[in-house]
C-alpha cells in the first residue's frame, strides 16, 4: 500500500495526520518491518516478514516490558480491561486445554 491508502484506511478509525503515517512508516522500513518499493511515483510498501512474526515479536516485547515476562499478568489485564465473550473465553479454554496437553 501507498502511505495515502494506509492514512485514509487508519483515518476511518481515528484522526491522525498524514505525515505521522509517513514517518511511522519510514521508521518500520529502517526498523526493517517493511519494505519500500520505489520503482514508481507513490512509494509502495509491503511487509518484509510475515503478520504472525510480526505478532509474536510486539508480544514478547510488550509481556517483557509491560509485565514483567508474566503471561498471567498479561492475559488477566487483557481480561479485566475488555469484555470478553463467551464464545471468546470458551476457544481460550480450548488453547489452554491444548497448550497443557501439547506439553506433556
Amino acid at each position: 500500500m501507498t502511505v495515502r491508502e494506509v492514512h485514509e484506511q487508519l483515518s476511518q478509525r481515528k484522526a491522525i495526520g498524514y505525515t505521522t503515517v509517513l514517518k511511522l512508516m519510514q521508521i518500520m522500513v529502517d526498523k526493517g518491518l517493511l519494505r519500500r518499493d520505489e520503482t514508481e511515483r507513490a512509494h509502495v510498501y509491503s511487509p518484509k516478514i510475515p503478520r504472525q512474526k510480526t505478532r509474536q515479536r510486539l508480544i514478547d516485547d510488550l509481556l517483557e516490558r509491560a509485565f514483567d515476562g508474566s503471561a498471567k499478568q498479561l492475559v488477566m489485564q487483557a481480561l479485566t480491561s475488555h469484555k470478553t465473550s463467551q464464545e471468546e473465553l470458551d476457544e481460550i479454554r480450548k488453547l489452554i486445554d491444548d497448550h497443557i496437553r501439547g506439553a506433556k
